[in-house]
């Protein structure tokens, strides 16, 4: 295609910075620039720490550790992911309740939330779908009152806001996706971000592998061992030097992507009611990532009508989750057709349209001529 659903982009000095990661003769995980990164995240954020993790299924992966899930708990996740979100808590042997999404942002619908806890019910999951939040004061709510703790799979998010705090900074962890079609990449990557500081020692142990060697590096130990169950979770530093640079460039990135969401919102407006298409929805109290600008079509034909047309355009255009609870693996969950109807609906409906770090106006105009010119 002439114009691509995504494309990787460097913004700066990402390949200087790559060839100094090279120069000080380390390139493994947990060198100079995953330590920047990890500086950048927690300054910015605000968390306790941040750990750059070789992909955000890793960090997630990395939370269900952490929390101890065993075989027979229960983990509330929308059925409206990926399947990263799920596959995490499943391989520590936990039972996913999938919960559908609200029609209006495609989040955790909060209010079914109640109903679906039980006394085996360990951690709840919201997934800030597009980088547009959760409604996290009513979730935080109904978890503290159960006494279930909650993990933000912020892999769309970073950055955006709920009611002026950052999103990743309300569960006891969050995770982020640094992969290459997110807003600020390193090809394959992620991050777990601790919030609450009881964690924090034992997450430097599962992601060196179960053991001890991060209190080695600090000099708190003369030697590091295997003190616990982990793996290998970190990330090259090649990788992290990488994402550095766009770290660094977060202000100008997150500015370009908005300015293109915003003319996608306004201008397709009036062709949007004309065609009975729905739009994005932000509640007032949300500011977005500006991660992924999507279109509802008003049915399955219509999407795929929708998709055919684009290409004929040269323009990639492409649908996005299927539901979770009606995938082979959800049925042997106990999925059914009209568990989770808003997922089963908005899934054959939505489309996503090119959003990427240096599309510029004259591809973004092209793009919108093309949307213009389909009829329902």
């Amino acid at each position: 295609m002439k114009i691509p659903f995504n494309r990787p982009v460097a913004v700066g000095p990402e390949f200087a910075y790559m060839q100094q990661a090279l120069q000080t003769g380390k390139i493994s995980g947990d060198g100079m620039f995953t330590q920047r990164c990890h500086s950048l995240l927690e300054e910015e954020l605000g968390v306790p720490r941040a750990l750059l993790t070789s992909s955000c299924t890793h960090a997630l992966e990395m939370s269900a550790i952490l929390l101890d899930i065993q075989p027979g708990d229960e983990v509330i996740i929308p059925s409206f992911t990926f399947v990263s979100t799920v596959n995490a808590f499943v391989l520590r042997g936990a039972r996913p309740v999938f919960i559908d999404v609200r029609p209006d942002t495609l989040n955790l619908d909060e209010n079914l939330l109640a109903e679906k806890i039980t006394p085996r019910t360990r951690a709840i999951v919201p997934v800030h779908y597009a980088g547009i939040a959760c409604e996290m004061d009513a979730i935080m709510e109904i978890a503290a009152a159960h006494g279930v703790a909650v993990v933000e799979d912020n892999a769309h998010g970073l950055f955006g806001r709920y009611k002026g705090r950052y999103l990743g900074t309300f569960g006891v962890m969050a995770t982020q996706s640094f992969h290459e079609t997110k807003n600020f990449m390193m090809g394959e990557g992620g991050a777990l971000l601790i919030n609450d500081p009881a964690l924090i020692e034992r997450a430097e142990i599962v992601r060196e592998k179960g053991t001890n060697r991060a209190r080695f590096f600090r000099g708190q130990v003369d030697k590091y061992t295997w003190v616990d169950i982990g793996s290998s979770y970190l990330p090259s530093d090649m990788l992290a030097a990488f994402l550095l640079a766009q770290l660094e460039a977060r202000e100008r990135i997150q500015q370009h992507r908005q300015r293109i969401w915003l003319r996608y919102h306004e201008q397709l407006r009036a062709w949007a009611e004309k065609n009975d298409v729905r739009q994005p929805h932000i509640p007032p109290e949300v500011e977005p990532a500006w991660h992924l600008y999507y279109l509802l079509l008003p049915s399955l034909d219509a999407r795929q009508r929708f998709i055919a047309h684009m290409a004929a355009h040269d323009i990639k255009t492409v649908f996005h989750y299927l539901p979770l609870h009606l995938s082979d693996m959800g049925r042997r969950f106990g999925g059914q057709v009209g568990d989770c109807p808003v997922t089963e609906d908005v899934s054959d409906r939505l489309v996503r349209l090119p959003l990427y770090n240096d599309l510029d106006e004259a591809a973004l105009q092209i793009i919108l001529n093309a949307v213009e010119a389909f009829s329902v």
